[in-house]
Order: structure tokens, then C-alpha cells, then sequence
């Protein structure tokens, strides 16, 4: 059901989207929602620790970014310290907190308690947190992603590989 709580989200955004995650491993349809947002000209920010508290997590992810840039969208990433922090602003009105994470086990697999909460003072609220905790981000560019030498890419898509399980 939250799967489909991101979705339905993310169909209706209309202005903006922030998402912040420390686990961006996002199925197909996600990615599509995403883009298709961005597309629709909704500014959509997906913000990832610079240094993950897992590693192939982060180089698994990393082999997926191009997916979500290219269309427009925007990948931050945010310096230490590591925070396992889960929340999505839609709008300035509707915002997602709780324990699941943007991948295939939180999804499917684990038990989650996430809230919607519905009011413009609250996502005010959570937009001064994000900022906050953003300041000092990197925006990655596709340019960037592109560069990775071919190490990189190589462990980044064998661990891709390994997705359902992480």
C-alpha cells in the first residue's frame, strides 16, 4: 500500500517534490513516476547521504541515478554525519514520514509505519529540516555519473544486480 501511497504522490504533485532517503533503490515504476513528474515540470529533489552507512547500497543506487537525472530530476548529496532520516514533501502540503526506505524490501518485504500528514504548517516544518539539513549538499550531475571510470561502473552494476536483496 505505501507503494502505492509514493505513487499516487507522485502523480498528483503538481509543484514540488523532496524526497530524502538514505536507500534510493527505486522498481520501474517509481523511476517512470518520478520522471513523468519531472516532466510535467514538477521540480522533483531526491536528497542521499554522501557517505552510506552501506556501501554496495550506495554503489547499487549510484547505477541507477542516470535513470531519474536525465529526465530532470535532481539527486543531492548530503555530508556526513550519515542520517537514515525517511520523509517526502509533496506541495507544500502533503508530507510522508516514517521507516521505509525507497527499495524493493521496504516495499514488499518489511514491516514499515509510515504517516501522511496532510497541512501547510507541518510541511513548512519539514521544508525548514530539509533545508537545514541539506545546506552543504552536492548536486550530482548526469555529467558526473557519466565520468564514473569503468571500475565504478562495473562494481556499481554488479551490485545493482543484487537489488531485491539489499
Amino acid at each position: 500500500k505505501l507503494r502505492w501511497a509514493l505513487l499516487a504522490a507522485l502523480a498528483e504533485a503538481q509543484t514540488c517534490v523532496q524526497i530524502i532517503t538514505p536507500y534510493f533503490l527505486p522498481d520501474n515504476a517509481l523511476i517512470t513516476a518520478l520522471n513523468l513528474a519531472a516532466l510535467r515540470g514538477v521540480r522533483v529533489d531526491i536528497y542521499l547521504p554522501a557517505k552510506n552507512n552501506l556501501p554496495y547500497v550506495h554503489w547499487a543506487s549510484r547505477s541507477m541515478w542516470w535513470q531519474v537525472l536525465i529526465r530532470g530530476c535532481h539527486v543531492w548529496l548530503t555530508p556526513p554525519p550519515f542520517d537514515h532520516s525517511k520523509l517526502m514533501i509533496v506541495d507544500g502540503h502533503w508530507v510522508l514520514i516514517g521507516s521505509a526506505n525507497w527499495d524493493a524490501r521496504s516495499l514488499r518485504l518489511n514491516f514499515e509505519m509510515n504517516v501522511e500528514c496532510y497541512g501547510r504548517n507541518f510541511a513548512q516544518q519539514m521544508e525548514a529540516v530539509v533545508k537545514k539539513k541539506t545546506a552543504g549538499s552536492h548536486e550530482v550531475t548526469l555529467a558526473e555519473v557519466d565520468a564514473r571510470g569503468f571500475l565504478k561502473k562495473l562494481v556499481d552494476a554488479v551490485m545493482r544486480l543484487f537489488e531485491p536483496f539489499l
